[in-house]
């Protein structure tokens, strides 16, 4: 007869338990805001209504560059030529706030420092870009995917900050999140030049092996630079058999 022991059970931690973790927490790391370091928030009302948001109507209806409704200097032939291409394989882009001091340092907080919170209000903004049409109706997208992150970079921040984006953005619009590209293997992109980066990233996305296409995708990243990324991924997209791609990113540099 086998003789019984007893095995020690580790104490869940109830709903009083975790609101004193999170209150012992808060108390010895308070929440700042990602801008101007006040305590309280992620990201501070002041700050949020002080974001450089952009014009979705006086943006370029194709790259999504502020101010290019009219003429883009961003997506014409000139401009396409330097990322080695001589179109853009979405139909359009959009995102929700201009590169600047406040919204790098939004950035920086989380991807670099982790404030995965974050990922709530960037989404929340993300998804007041996106016009009606681009989920309703004929032509609407039917789900969302993103720009996966390198498998260093996924490893060194413990998250994927794309995908936490694009699930926030998803859950606001209240469509679904898939993930349909393979991790790329390439090098950091934000210490190159534009002629740099399209050739770095050329060719890096796959489609994942189980991938299944979709009609219409909405593809999220954090932040567009030149392009060239999501005109990458867009490729791979495509290839995978999704017939019409529309891109989201946080910020847009100008």
């Amino acid at each position: 007869m086998n003789n019984p022991k007893r095995i020690a059970k580790t104490p869940r931690i109830g709903a009083a338990g975790s609101f004193l973790v999170q209150a012992a927490c808060e108390t010895l790391w308070p929440t700042r805001c990602a801008v101007c370091d006040e305590q309280g928030a992620v990201l501070c009302e002041r700050c949020a209504r002080s974001l450089p948001y952009i014009d979705f109507w006086r943006a370029c209806p194709k790259c999504g560059a502020p101010f290019g409704s009219v003429q883009c200097t961003e997506c014409n032939p000139v401009m396409l030529r330097t990322i080695g291409r001589t179109a853009l394989p979405y139909r359009s882009c959009a995102s929700a706030v201009a590169f600047g001091p406040a919204t790098a340092r939004i950035v920086s907080a989380f991807k670099d420092r982790g404030e995965q919170r974050l990922a709530l209000r960037m989404g929340r903004a993300m998804a007041l870009t996106v016009a009606p049409e681009w989920i309703d109706g004929n032509e609407g997208a039917v789900a969302v995917t993103f720009v996966p992150a390198t498998a260093a970079a996924r490893r060194r921040r413990g998250f994927d900050h794309a995908e936490l984006l694009a699930r926030a953005t998803a859950e606001e619009l209240g469509i679904a999140t898939l993930p349909l590209l393979a991790r790329p293997k390439s090098v950091d992109q934000r210490t190159l030049g534009r002629r740099q980066r399209a050739r770095n990233i050329r060719g890096r996305f796959l489609p994942l092996p189980n991938a299944v296409p979709q009609k219409f995708v909405l593809l999220v990243d954090d932040v567009c630079t030149t392009g060239s990324t999501l005109a990458e991924a867009a490729d791979a997209l495509c290839a995978l058999g999704c017939e019409s791609i529309r891109c989201l990113t946080f910020a847009r540099v100008w």
